[in-house]
């Protein structure tokens, strides 16, 4: 079944819950239902279209959310993209390079490393950039996607009833 985006009193994406879980909070009282999508569920007592965005009644107190650094989290943010190739590729033919080599100082931050094909990587090994003549894609920056919406590559792929309050929020980070 369909998942809702549960949103914070202020309209903030906090994140996803199972439908079930909106549908206790809305007879609770405790959110409003924003959006709906067609399916409709049916109780003894109750015939209700599923919630598809929930907001929280109450301010809930967030802290600052930070995408996680991670393989796999990096394959999202480059699109699985070799940066110094252009070339799209899965999982099992990626690696991620650092820019500034560790072995001159280099960080493994989101700033540093960037994803790239093997056969990339290994030409590049531990030099810098200029000396294989490489250049990137894209200067590499921390993600600002919330990182339980990680799994879906960008807004397209989310339910529609969603995006509104999606682009209102990449909009504003």
């Amino acid at each position: 079944m369909e998942a809702t985006l549960l949103l914070s009193a202020s309209y903030e994406p906090i994140k996803v819950i199972s439908w079930k879980r909106a549908v206790v909070l809305s007879i609770l009282g405790k959110v409003e239902v924003m959006e709906r999508y067609a399916s409709v569920i049916h109780s003894p007592s109750l015939s209700m279209r599923l919630p598809a965005v929930v907001r929280l009644h109450r301010y809930v107190k967030n802290l600052p959310r930070r995408v996680k650094f991670s393989r796999q989290n990096l394959y999202l943010r480059d699109n699985y993209t070799c940066q110094y190739c252009n070339r799209s590729h899965p999982s099992s033919q990626l690696t991620y390079d650092h820019i500034r080599p560790r072995s001159e100082g280099g960080a493994t931050t989101w700033t540093n490393v960037v994803t790239a094909c093997i056969r990339c990587n290994l030409k590049k090994g531990n030099k810098p950039l200029s000396q294989v003549n490489f250049r990137l894609l894209q200067e590499p920056r921390e993600p600002r996607w919330l990182p339980v919406l990680a799994p879906m590559t960008g807004i397209e792929s989310t339910p529609r009833p969603w995006h509104t309050y999606l682009a209102w929020y990449e909009r504003r980070s």
